[in-house]
């Protein structure tokens, strides 16, 4: 991967505003009662009122905005009519093409109203909060001179440190010009080790895991991954812009 120009980093951080205004959006609409596919028509919805247009029409056979999985899937949901209960895990995945040039994210939430029990409560949320964790430090790694190998590190290190498994089967991936570029950007690795990272290339940083042993399988639908052994899954993703010193994150929903 080459490193992006001014003029194409203003057009990812233009589409990286509108991707994170939507993922906002679509957080916001997970409720009890709630379908999947409400939520993806939210997400739709906010993109096209600002300009952007939908990364997956790329992607050959799918015509949703997002991805959508709860509980044991892992990641590539398809929208359905499925309805939120209270104690689901829910990942949103979405992505925006805003003048031809790509930007991705995804984030994980617990469906709380109240009436969970504790001890169900903390286990749910230490699990959220260690992907996220996981996330930052991974982000942190994503400056000139460090590597692939070092990004991978930090998020396996904190993934495993905690009792849970990196999905060893998906990655993280460059993005620009196509929503899936190189570099490979796996949850596990060595620092060090890998692609040597350059000043304005520019990274879809994910954290895919699960509370189990991290094997999935597909389902029937040819699409939505699951874990193998019924553990829950999440997934938190953000596009970065590698920096000199610390790199910009483009698509903070919490900005």
């Amino acid at each position: 991967m080459r490193s992006r120009n001014s003029y194409e980093l203003e057009l990812m951080r233009r589409g990286g505003e509108i991707a994170a205004s939507a993922l906002k959006k679509a957080l916001k609409a997970i409720k009890m009662g709630v379908s999947e596919i409400e939520v993806d028509k939210v997400a739709e919805k906010e993109i096209y009122k600002l300009g952007g247009d939908l990364s997956y029409k790329s992607v050959s056979g799918y015509k949703y905005a997002t991805c959508v999985t709860v509980n044991e899937q892992v990641v590539h949901g398809i929208p359905t009519g499925r309805k939120f209960e209270e104690g689901d895990l829910v990942s949103v995945d979405l992505a925006v093409k805003f003048k031809g040039w790509h930007t991705d994210c995804a984030w994980s939430v617990l469906v709380d109203n109240g009436k969970l029990k504790i001890e169900d409560r903390e286990k749910k949320e230490k699990f959220l909060e260690t992907g996220e964790l996981a996330l930052w430090e991974g982000i942190a790694q994503a400056v000139d001179g460090n590597t692939v190998g070092d990004i991978s590190y930090e998020i396996q290190s904190r993934v495993e440190g905690a009792g849970y498994s990196v999905v060893r089967s998906l990655v993280g991936h460059g993005i620009g010009k196509d929503l899936h570029e190189a570099p490979e950007i796996p949850g596990y690795g060595q620092k060090g080790v890998g692609v040597r990272l350059k000043q304005g290339m520019t990274l879809a940083i994910e954290v895919i895991y699960t509370s189990g042993k991290g094997d999935v399988v597909l389902e029937d639908d040819g699409w939505t991954f699951k874990t193998a052994d019924g553990s829950w899954g999440a997934v938190f993703e953000m596009t970065v812009i590698v920096g000199k010193e610390s790199s910009e994150v483009l698509t903070d929903y919490r900005l």
